[in-house]
């Protein structure tokens, strides 16, 4: 019977998104992490065939794993302005349970090799991207935005804002302050009511 391999493809990707945060994009390679879990080079081979399927793979689970929250944030209330006051408190509260992946998620998908992904990863992102603007399209018009500027409130009010808070305290390396939900909060509201002012 075969023995069951050692190391699965989370603990991995886990020590990958260590790496990314300790180093950059930079710091993850095949030999990096095989070091970081104590493993043969050939046990991540075994997972990714090389290094631009596990920049991949990380990038793609560290993104989906916020947007879950994200899409729910936006979709579980009737009511936009809620929706974009939770959605902005996602950004700032998924960021401070997962700062290591919030770190990661800085640098942006060129710096994890986009362009050497496999077709397959690639619509992946794809598809993700799709879905945001497109949810974010869905509460602009929930929103009753209007046009070009009404819609880069709304961004701004939901993603730019919150992420410049999460930005500023990564990168100096604190801890989030505890009124960083509700100052991300507060920001979104006040740019949506800015947009329905006549």
């Amino acid at each position: 019977m075969a023995r069951p391999p050692r190391f699965d493809s989370d603990q991995i990707l886990d020590a990958a998104v260590r790496l990314a945060a300790a180093a950059g994009p930079g710091g993850v390679t095949m030999s990096a992490v095989a070091q970081a879990i104590g493993a043969p080079s050939g046990s991540v081979y075994h997972r990714f065939s090389g290094r631009p399927a596990l920049l991949a793979a990380v990038w793609l689970r560290t993104v989906e794993r916020f947007q879950e929250g994200y899409f729910d944030a936006l979709d579980g209330d009737p009511d936009p302005r809620r929706a974009a006051r939770a959605a902005a408190r996602h950004v700032v509260s998924w960021s401070r349970a997962h700062p290591q992946e919030a770190s990661l998620l800085l640098h942006g998908p060129e710096e994890f090799g986009c362009s050497e992904w496999s077709e397959e990863h690639r619509e992946r992102a794809d598809a993700g991207n799709a879905r945001a603007f497109a949810a974010l399209r869905g509460l602009g018009t929930a929103l009753g935005a209007a046009g070009a500027v009404d819609r880069e409130r709304v961004a701004l009010a939901v993603i730019e804002l919150p992420l410049s808070l999460v930005r500023r305290h990564l990168r100096a390396g604190d801890e989030m302050p505890p009124y960083a939900e509700e100052l991300a909060e507060e920001c979104a509201a006040g740019l949506v009511e800015m947009g329905r002012k006549p």
